[in-house]
């Protein structure tokens, strides 16, 4: 079999199993079994596969005809230009959180500190300390698992982070912080049963479910954000698209100022972020 065979073959496979973009799929694969890249692929279509890629190549088209995720397939997922290991343990980056990264980043310094709860693949906070080079960072997430992909990432991507593990701030110590930024579990727990399968049955559960509303996180995060933050610090957190109301109010309730919603590159509320006004009778840091 030829790389455009094979390649031709996975296309059709992943087809009937109605996967969603098989093309773009089957090439993914094919470039993970082989090592070849696009340029490699029209300059040599009909060199000949080993026999042991075409096994391997098929393999891994069954587990995606299967529903299990590309990303978990092949291990890795790109994030803001960045390379990121992945697996079940960890929800997959999506370029949607990417523009919750571009939000910090307009306001994160050298020598500022951040806060990433709910830090899974580790994605968020490394991409802003790659981006920021001497600001300082701590990740926590309640999942043992998930921190540990967590350090492998940062580990490969040359970043010095504090991952721990901490049921949203209940292990957080030290100095407050400049920034704090979250991702946390946004889907209302009815709504879990009828996304498609690949979420569903294989990314965490924990990392999907926000409550019988979906704002349960909000509510922690709103709440006791602001005994974690300087003066002035700022609280950066993605939402679902139909959430910015009821988020920015659950910030604005708490004492946040400068109450704000950003949309993603299709339009779509996507953040909210406020900044933390210290008012009188609110317990302070410690």
């Amino acid at each position: 079999m030829t790389l455009r065979e094979a390649y031709g073959y996975g296309s059709s496979y992943l087809e009937s199993q109605d996967i969603l973009e098989a093309d773009l799929d089957a090439w993914y694969l094919l470039e993970h079994v082989t090592k070849r890249s696009r340029s490699d692929y029209y300059a040599h279509g009909e060199e000949q596969l080993a026999p042991v890629q075409i096994i391997s190549y098929k393999k891994l088209l069954e587990k995606r005809g299967g529903r299990i995720p590309l990303q978990y397939i092949t291990e890795q997922q790109e994030f803001m230009g960045l390379s990121f290991h992945v697996n079940g343990e960890v929800l997959i980056p999506r370029q949607d959180t990417e523009t919750l990264v571009e939000e910090v980043l307009k306001d994160l310094r050298p020598g500022m500190r951040v806060l990433d709860l709910c830090t899974g693949s580790g994605c968020i906070l490394i991409s802003l300390l790659t981006m920021c080079p001497g600001a300082l960072g701590m990740g926590t997430d309640i999942s043992p698992t998930a921190l540990a992909v967590a350090r492998e990432n940062a580990k490969r991507l040359g970043v010095q982070a504090d991952f721990r593990k901490s049921d949203m701030f209940a292990r957080i110590s030290g100095e407050p912080f400049d920034c704090i930024v979250s991702n946390p579990p946004y889907i209302a727990s009815g709504e879990i049963e009828s996304l498609m399968t690949e979420v569903r049955e294989y990314e965490p559960r924990e990392a999907l479910d926000g409550g019988a509303d979906g704002l349960d996180f909000y509510r922690i995060l709103a709440q006791e954000a602001g005994s974690f933050l300087k003066e002035q610090g700022g609280l950066y957190v993605e939402i679902g698209c139909d959430q910015g109301r009821q988020v920015s109010a659950l910030l604005r309730e708490a004492g946040f100022s400068q109450v704000a919603v950003i949309r993603d590159l299709c339009g779509k509320d996507r953040v909210v972020r406020g900044t933390w006004e210290r008012q009188a009778g609110r317990r302070d840091f410690g």
